[in-house]
């Protein structure tokens, strides 16, 4: 995932036109078959259609779309490589759901690369839906995982600059600051999406969370409702950006009922964002907070509170681009 990630892809300009225009909306010969969030989720989509065309589910897809910038060093807010908190600890937190209401879950997971992988032992080998801290690594563990040490040199010198002001501070778009998209500078979460072609459809999300946040922050994105929400016969949705902000709505799970009520995906991404910002005012200045939505017939949405917040949208035949959301405020 180390390749530079162009913005205009397969589709090519008349394509985006048109994609922005409608929202992503899908087309009967060619559907969407997996969007993700930011720049970077492009690679992780062809991983989740190439797992798809495999003869994998929908489950299996977003599995193997989340595991790729899990593994890269080089992302600083997913997985291996991902900065630590401000004790020197790198904990990850992920989340699966499908359609049927199957949840797993991770929260401050501590030296195992695929979080989302344990978030699918969860789902599929225990009662529960969320297991945190170092009950969640044990586990990990027993199921036969692989201890890695998850602090790489470069994060760890990033930190210890960090120490020296210990200022705490969330960055709006840190994930598309510039450089290379798929760079170093160019990362967060990832949310993904997927709908087979007979509209079966799977959500994940992972993270390693706010750089230097408070040992034992946990943001939105494991927690179903917040980060992650899918609906059989409505659609799904996944946020990025402070995840402080999304929990306090229940942001995703908002978004889906609102499509539930009859919104389109868009609208229904726009909804949560404006209402974010009527119930924080203020506080929320200088923020970011950003949803992308699936809907059952393959239709896109995505919202921001700010500019610079990007999606990758993947159509079953491999065509593919990151396109730019639509924000509440400007920049």
């Amino acid at each position: 995932m180390n390749e530079a990630i162009s913005r205009r892809g397969a589709l090519g300009l008349g394509a985006t036109v048109a994609l922005a225009a409608s929202g992503a909306a899908a087309s009967e010969a060619d559907p969407v078959a997996i969007v993700s969030t930011w720049d970077f989720g492009k690679a992780a989509n062809a991983a989740a259609l190439a797992r798809l065309n495999a003869g994998g589910t929908v489950l299996d897809a977003v599995e193997a779309g989340a595991r790729v910038p899990e593994a890269d060093p080089t992302n600083h807010s997913v997985g291996y490589g991902g900065y630590p908190d401000r004790d020197g600890h790198v904990t990850l937190d992920a989340i699966l759901m499908d359609e049927d209401g199957r949840v797993g879950a991770v929260a401050a997971l501590e030296d195992v690369v695929h979080a989302i992988s344990v978030a699918r032992l969860v789902m599929e080998k225990t009662p529960h839906t969320l297991l945190v801290g170092e009950g969640a690594t044990r586990f990990a563990l027993q199921q036969g995982m692989q201890r890695t040490k998850l602090l790489t040199p470069e994060a760890e010198k990033a930190w210890r600059e960090w120490l020296r002001t210990a200022r705490y501070r969330p960055v709006a778009n840190s994930e598309n600051l510039p450089g290379p998209p798929g760079s170093a500078l160019n990362h967060d979460t990832i949310g993904i999406l997927a709908r087979s072609r007979d509209g079966h459809l799977a959500g994940a999300c992972t993270t390693s969370g706010m750089a230097f946040k408070l040992r034992g922050r946990v943001g939105d994105s494991p927690q179903a409702g917040s980060g992650l929400f899918v609906e059989r016969g409505v659609g799904g949705a996944t946020s990025t950006g402070v995840g402080e902000e999304v929990t306090r709505i229940a942001g995703t799970a908002r978004v889906v009922a609102s499509m539930r009520a009859g919104l389109s995906p868009q609208a229904a991404c726009e909804e949560a964002v404006r209402h974010i910002a009527r119930l924080r005012g203020d506080a929320i200045k200088g923020m970011q907070v950003g949803f992308l939505a699936l809907g059952q017939d393959g239709s896109v949405g995505a919202f921001a509170l700010l500019p610079g917040f990007t999606y990758a949208v993947t159509r079953h035949s491999g065509a593919a681009e990151v396109l730019p959301a639509k924000s509440l405020f400007a920049a």
